[in-house]
């Protein structure tokens, strides 16, 4: 296959994210509706004409509350992303560079909070702080710290003995400019396109965890609270648990296909 083709799957998932890049930043131009009209006399309707995916419980509008949920949780994975990788790059760096007793120190905590589920690490981390959308991402964001912090602190352990790194110290560079430009840059590259995979699976968990109660409150739209409210009607309005479920799956396909990508270019650029 040439380089500049690109598979079908692909390109659907990248349609798709893009479908939900703009329903993030502009769901009026895909959903002329409003998310929170509920019109009590076309409760549980079917999918037809007049609601293509059916109404909720309230009448509302199932295709327009799950444009309006793309940005919650658009923002829910990346920001959680974005949380993980951060700290986990302190700790990785710390524990990559620093003194052996930081580095076992550092390492012997991430193995004891990686032997727990991120959604259990989660729900401790919201025990502490209470619910809301805003706690929720820095719970989610908090239980992935572990995961990035060995990785930065695996990549780190390589670049720290590359020969570019060695001709820096001897040319007499300062510690943390050798860090900021040649050991960061290098550490952290790989572990980005792997960030973007991990994206999904915070979607994931925060759709499980609202749907337990600990996302946002009833009305907001969003994908995770409108599964927990439609499991209650599921024998009779399989749209209300259908559509939800499915939104989530194509957004966690689609992301991890385009970061599954990313990731084979660049390994085959370095082979």
């Amino acid at each position: 296959m040439p380089r500049w083709a690109v598979r079908p799957g692909l390109l659907l998932a990248g349609l798709f994210v893009l479908l939900l890049v703009i329903a993030a930043i502009q769901p009026a131009w895909l959903v002329a509706g409003d998310p929170f009209e509920a019109i009590s006399r076309q409760a549980y309707s079917p999918p037809g004409s007049q609601y293509w995916l059916g109404s909720d419980e309230n009448g509302r509008d199932i295709l327009t509350r799950l444009v309006y949920a793309a940005r919650p949780s658009l923002v829910l994975g990346v920001t959680a992303t974005a949380i993980g990788l951060l700290f986990g790059t302190v700790f990785g760096l710390a524990a990559g560079l620093g003194p052996r007793w930081l580095d076992g120190a550092v390492m012997r905590t991430v193995d004891v909070l990686l032997a727990f589920p991120d959604l259990l690490l989660a729900l401790v981390v919201i025990t502490f702080f209470g619910q809301g959308p805003l706690n929720l991402i820095i719970a989610i964001g908090v239980a992935n710290v572990p995961r990035y912090a060995r990785l930065v602190r695996a990549q780190t352990l390589v670049v720290r003995g590359a020969g570019y790194v060695e001709a820096a110290t001897t040319l007499g560079l300062p510690r943390y400019s050798v860090i900021l430009r040649h050991v960061l840059p290098n550490a952290i590259k790989p572990i980005l396109i792997l960030a973007t995979i991990g994206i999904g699976g915070n979607i994931v968990n925060g759709a499980a965890l609202s749907f337990l109660g600990f996302g946002a409150a009833p009305p907001a739209p969003e994908w995770g609270a409108m599964l927990a409210m439609g499991r209650n009607y599921l024998a009779n309005a399989w749209w209300l648990v259908a559509w939800p479920a499915l939104a989530i799956t194509l957004t966690v396909v689609s992301i991890s296909v385009i970061g599954r990508e990313l990731l084979r270019r660049s390994e085959g650029k370095r082979t």
